[in-house]
């Protein structure tokens, strides 16, 4: 076997991979380690005085390693679910490989085992994951739409957590900007498949051929309690109680609606996650904070995570139990914050009050006015 071949075997398979033995005493790094995580590789590379991380996708992680192993290291170690692989470089550049079984390698795995236990498990034939290419007829991952796959069970997991935990007779659900409604047809088969909880799900969305599309595969599918209409996020009506808004990646300010709606009708769970929060960054003024606005980049990246920490304190202002999380990893996409609210049974007023103050505290410092400020303080909600 080629080394490239027996490099990709090695980093398909284990959890933990070891670089070592220098070629010379000038290489920068006298080894490196390299971790499976959700949906890359994290390199820890290790100087006499230092740790130095970078993540990497699996195909670019394969080059460099084999990079490595044609100068620069003579050995690799890698570890999977039961063995260890040795790769060894001769001095003349001639590789040799083996084997040998190693019970602590199989202990060292069985918590990245734990990880890998989707919610939408490999095997299992779901028609709207294997129309989205995600899935093969068989019901097996697409190699190249992992990350896909991740994302889709990473939200899932985030919805997972906050309702498995009680009984529910029916959840009345919107998806505000669905678009092609990933999410939305693997929001219905999570409820109704998996947790058994009856839903009645509306996706809507401002494009007239993409609803039509998505009723067409809702009725393919035998979802019948999935329905798709046309309407902006703001001024819908709907006509029935919401018990959960989900939004995914509505651009800018559409956020800002998604979550006042949710508010006005008192819905149980907020499940939102932002995207393209341009508002504050043509606004922000400061003088005591001017470093944080002096640089584009700088001033855009802070911008949008103050955007989404004011959003969260004003749900927290609205009776709301308010977390921000990861919702992929960075390698994945920069958009990566999800806002989880659930409506609390009991609150405070002492905490709204203190929720509230820090959100003017922001307003007053860089001379802004958040949009979903502006909408709750004309309802009369702050």
């Amino acid at each position: 076997m080629e080394l490239r071949e027996r490099i990709e075997e090695i980093v398909a398979s284990c959890f933990r991979i070891i670089l070592s033995n220098p070629v010379g005493d000038g290489e920068q790094y006298r080894k490196i380690v390299i971790q499976r995580k959700e949906s890359f590789l994290q390199f820890e590379k290790y100087t006499q005085t230092q740790v130095f991380h970078e993540n990497m996708k699996e195909e670019e992680a394969v080059e460099r390693i084999e990079l490595w192993l044609t100068g620069h290291y003579r050995q690799l170690n890698g570890f999977d679910e039961g063995y260890e692989h040795m790769l060894r470089i001769s001095r003349k550049g001639v590789p040799s490989y083996k084997r040998k079984k190693n019970d602590a390698a199989a202990a060292g795995s069985k918590e990245h085992n734990r990880r890998k236990q989707y919610l939408l498990p490999e095997g299992q034939v779901i028609p709207p994951l294997v129309d989205m290419g995600i899935f093969t007829a068989e019901g097996r991952v697409v190699r190249s739409m992992y990350d896909k796959y991740r994302q889709i069970n990473r939200f899932l997991e985030q919805v997972d957590d906050v309702i498995r935990a009680e009984k529910w007779e029916k959840l009345h659900i919107l998806d505000f900007g669905c678009g092609k409604s990933y999410l939305t047809f693997v929001l219905y088969y999570y409820f109704t498949q998996i947790r058994k909880i009856p839903v009645e799900i509306v996706g809507l969305d401002l494009k007239a051929d993409v609803i039509e599309k998505c009723n067409r595969a809702a009725g393919k599918y035998g979802y019948r309690n999935l329905r798709f209409q046309l309407g902006d996020i703001n001024g819908y009506q709907p006509d029935f109680p919401v018990d959960m808004v989900v939004t995914l990646h509505a651009c800018d300010t559409a956020t800002d609606f998604a979550l006042y709606n949710a508010i006005r009708w008192n819905a149980k769970f907020i499940f939102s996650v932002p995207c393209c929060q341009h508002e504050l960054n043509g606004q922000m003024q400061s003088e005591s904070m001017h470093l944080m606005l002096r640089y584009g980049l700088i001033k855009e990246r802070f911008a949008a995570l103050a955007t989404d920490a004011v959003r969260a304190n004003l749900l927290e202002c609205c009776g709301y139990r308010t977390q921000l999380l990861e919702f992929v990893d960075m390698s994945h996409t920069p958009k990566n914050i999800l806002i989880r609210a659930r409506k609390r049974e009991h609150d405070s007023r002492e905490h709204r009050e203190e929720m509230l103050r820090e959100v003017c505290a922001l307003m007053d410092e860089f001379g802004v006015k958040p949009m979903l400020y502006g909408l709750l303080e004309v309802d009369e909600r702050l």
